[in-house]
């Protein structure tokens, strides 16, 4: 049997469909949730028999989904819930083989195009960014976008994708962009368990969708628990859909249209797929269908029996109405099929799955098996040369290993090398390059694609100087800014900016002044105070098309968007190796203002959750623009982090504000020097440049270093090379001690190798460890202040030449 027969998107309400053909897509649909189950089935035990790590599966839930695929169509999106397998078999977007692939781990595109064995199973993902930057032609494709393992956390996302729908319908000017939208028609399809709907990041984005009205249909499959928790301690009313019956839409008034339906009885479900989605694509209304008494055979997963949780009397219900038993009665009481005939079905379809995935282990098995072999024979030849005798119990070891994996390979080797480092025979030097190649080839099948790194790469954005006319005009910061933005968005109809306070009065520090009534209030929008759903709104618009520029106000507040950006945003391109992009630049402020939750600069928190997007650290807001001009013709996610006190700043326009570039990973040397390299970003960068003066004067020569990104960092080794001048190190910032400072030591002193050129011990200059506190006295005492940095750098010198700099006190 081929591995998708027909898809489950074939629909019976036409009145002039004949029996025959109503009764094919019938069965069709139930040998589709049947090897769907016996996928599930087979998994868990793969996983209990040690092939597999983990299972979770879709079990129980197969007739839902076979009834919402029937309503999904080409250009439409899914961004789902970890239970999702019959859909994504019904659709074709993925198959058995597939499944049973990404269960094992299986480090190949062409085996598991989801995530090359970097997901757990389960986690879906279609491919749409090409090698070269380009994305696919979207509207010919079904789409799923990955899936995380946060059950509410890709609900954000979700909005976005539907959002796009909204801005492809109403702004005209995107009609030529036929790859991503025709007329806006495409439905973004979201699930999540019951259990789920109780997270604020699921309510977030149930409120914005209404208030945005756009076409998103939210599937709840509740199987009435949340692994061992119950509806009763989990949902208000123990009910969801009338726990949100306030959103369902009157006359007059917007909101959503709201279904119930019983997650058993096939009939009903295709029936109310049909109505919701139709009305959802053709008058965009957001739509919740509350898919009710669903069963969950195998519980939560492979990590516990829900018999340890579930009372007898609703075990026996579910064994009553698990969905394809019930689907199995009404078929045969139709007398669209006999009961021999489904028998014959099951029992082929059993064999399929079980040949299905026989194949998944001998093509992930072989290949590891023929590695094994090939580096065991070269420890065997080596064995028989070398004085070290384990060698040939490691070997053996090697050639035993039950269901062994590309550890055990390069384990054994590196042990072998271990403990023949004595040694100089040419079959050790074999091994040597035999390691290299596999470290290699590991390298790229487990680290690679943190970020997209295609031609449209932002760090292969050509250098384009700033240029400045003889009577170029003194602005404020924000001006400049302003400038900048109003030429990206005079030059690209792409370009979308959202965010608290941004349209109408155009952000709180005047950066979009006076440009949503230049350019419209679809493309420079307000939102609520809602920081996720901002940032999983420009996730989706990034991901069907457009350039996105999300604001979050301040970067305190960042911490409230975590979760998207961290595990959605920032690991995507790696957990999809390189198949899915999200390009969103993340507009905020931070640094130096006043007030605890109004100038933080919490770089580590951003540094540690944030690998897989650009951090841009610009020390005003001409660089700022720069960056904003290089991001924007690139292809990877970045956060640009303005600093709050630079806005009424003076200074100078250039001539070509739409089109210079900020290089991104290039630090510049503002200020050379020969006795202490000082190195610094954002707002406290421009203290230590007051600074050089009054140090000269007292006969201390700082080069001072401006980063500009701290992710990546310093890629051509600037502070190095001015190490091996001054032999000194200083960093300022504003983080707390250990933060952003010590991810800077680590790279120039480590990874740049500047511990040989030091004299003294390199030093760092922070904030203190609370958080700052409100007025100016409070920012003195607690962030440093010219007085600290000039004496930080006096006591560097002190420490090298006391006589000549004695100590201040």
């Amino acid at each position: 049997m081929p591995e998708s027969t027909l898809p489950a998107t074939g629909n019976f309400t036409e009145h002039e469909l004949s029996f025959n053909d109503f009764r094919h897509i019938v069965i069709n649909d139930y040998r589709i949730g049947f090897e769907s189950r016996q996928a599930s089935l087979l998994g868990r035990r793969e996983v209990l028999t040690g092939k597999a790590k983990f299972g979770i599966f879709g079990d129980g839930k197969e007739v839902a989904q076979l009834a919402m695929a029937k309503a999904f169509k080409k250009g439409d999106w899914r961004a789902g819930y970890y239970r999702d397998q019959t859909f994504m078999f019904a659709t074709g977007m993925s198959t058995l083989k597939e499944f049973f692939a990404q269960l094992y781990a299986h480090p190949d595109i062409e085996k598991d195009p989801a995530s090359a064995g970097r997901q757990m199973n389960c986690h879906y993902a279609t491919r749409f960014a090409n090698p070269d930057g380009t994305m696919v032609d979207q509207v010919n494709t079904m789409n799923s976008s990955s899936d995380i393992s946060t059950t509410g956390g890709h609900m954000p996302r979700l909005l976005g994708l539907a959002y796009a729908s909204k801005l492809y319908r109403q702004n005209k000017e995107l009609e030529e962009l036929k790859q991503f939208s025709i007329n806006g028609n495409e439905v973004a399809f979201g699930s999540i368990g019951n259990g789920a709907t109780s997270e604020g990041i699921f309510l977030e984005t149930f409120n914005a969708a209404g208030v945005l009205q756009v076409p998103m249909a939210i599937s709840i499959w509740d199987d009435a628990y949340a692994i061992s928790v119950p509806a009763s301690l989990q949902t208000t009313k123990e009910d969801i859909s009338e726990a949100l019956r306030g959103f369902q839409r009157e006359e007059g008034t917007n909101g959503y249209e709201i279904f119930k339906v019983r997650g058993w009885d096939y009939v009903a479900l295709v029936e109310t797929y049909a109505t919701a989605i139709e009305l959802c694509r053709t008058e965009h209304v957001p739509v919740l269908i509350h898919v009710t008494e669903i069963t969950q055979p195998q519980g939560h997963s492979t990590s516990g029996s829900h018999e340890r949780y579930k009372p007898s009397e609703r075990l026996a219900w579910e064994a009553e109405h698990d969905c394809l038993q019930q689907m199995r009665r009404w078929m045969i009481n139709s007398a669209i099929i006999s009961e021999q005939e489904l028998d014959e079905l099951e029992e082929t379809a059993k064999k399929h799955v079980r040949n299905s995935q026989r194949e998944a282990w001998n093509e992930y098995s072989t290949e590891i098996k023929s590695e094994l072999d090939e580096a065991a024979a070269l420890i065997e030849q080596y064995a028989r040369h070398s004085s070290v005798k384990q060698l040939g119990e490691i070997a053996a070891e090697l050639r035993s290993c039950v269901d062994p994996g590309r550890r055990d390979i390069v384990s054994a080797i590196r042990k072998t090398l271990r403990l023949t480092a004595t040694e100089d025979h040419p079959e050790r030097q074999h091994l040597i390059d035999r390691l290299m190649h596999e470290n290699e080839l590991n390298a790229e099948r487990y680290n690679s694609k943190l970020f997209s790194d295609t031609p449209l790469s932002p760090l292969r954005v050509p250098l384009v100087p700033a240029r400045y006319d003889a009577d170029a005009r003194m602005l404020d910061g924000r001006e400049i800014l302003n400038a900048c933005f109003d030429a990206a968005f005079e030059r690209d109809e792409r370009i979308v900016a959202f965010g608290e306070d941004v349209g109408a009065i155009g952000d709180v520090n005047q950066g979009f002044a006076g440009l949503q009534a230049k350019y419209g209030d679809l493309r420079i929008t307000d939102t609520g105070i809602r920081e996720n759903t901002i940032i999983g709104q420009g996730m989706g618009l990034a991901m069907r098309g457009l350039k996105p520029i999300a604001e979050i106000q301040y970067l305190d507040y960042w911490i409230w968007a975590i979760t998207v950006l961290s595990d959605d945003i920032a690991s995507l391109s790696y957990r999809t190796r390189g198949g899915q992009k999200a390009p969103l630049i993340v507009r905020t402020r931070g640094h130096r203002l006043e007030g605890i939750w109004h100038s933080g600069s919490p770089m580590a928190s951003l540094l540690a959750n944030l690998r897989g997007m650009h951090i841009c650290v610009p020390r005003n807001m001409t660089q700022a623009a720069g960056m904003y001009n290089t991001l924007l013709q690139g292809d990877e996610p970045a956060i640009v982090i303005e600093s709050l006190n630079g806005y009424r700043l003076k200074e100078k326009l250039p001539s070509n504000i739409g089109e210079f570039t900020v290089p991104l990973g290039k630090a510049e040397v503002l200020r050379q020097g020969t006795d202490v390299t000082v190195i610094s970003y954002g707002s406290t960068l421009r203290i230590v440049q007051e600074t050089a003066d009054e140090l000269a004067s007292m006969g201390i020569s700082i080069e001072i270093i401006d980063p500009q990104t701290l992710y990546p960092f310093d890629l051509d080794e600037a502070c190095v090379r001015s190490l091996q001048k001054t032999s000194r190190l200083l960093v300022v910032d504003e983080d707390v001690p250990g933060g952003g400072s010590a991810y800077i030591l680590q790279h120039v002193v480590e990874k740049q190798g500047g511990y040989r050129y030091l004299d003294t011990a390199p030093k760092t200059l922070c904030a203190k460890e609370h958080r700052p506190p409100y007025g100016s006295d409070g920012d003195y005492f607690t962030k440093p202040s010219a007085d600290d940095i000039i004496e930080a750098v006096y006591n560097i010198m002190h420490e090298s030449y006391p006589a000549k700099f004695p100590a201040i006190f």
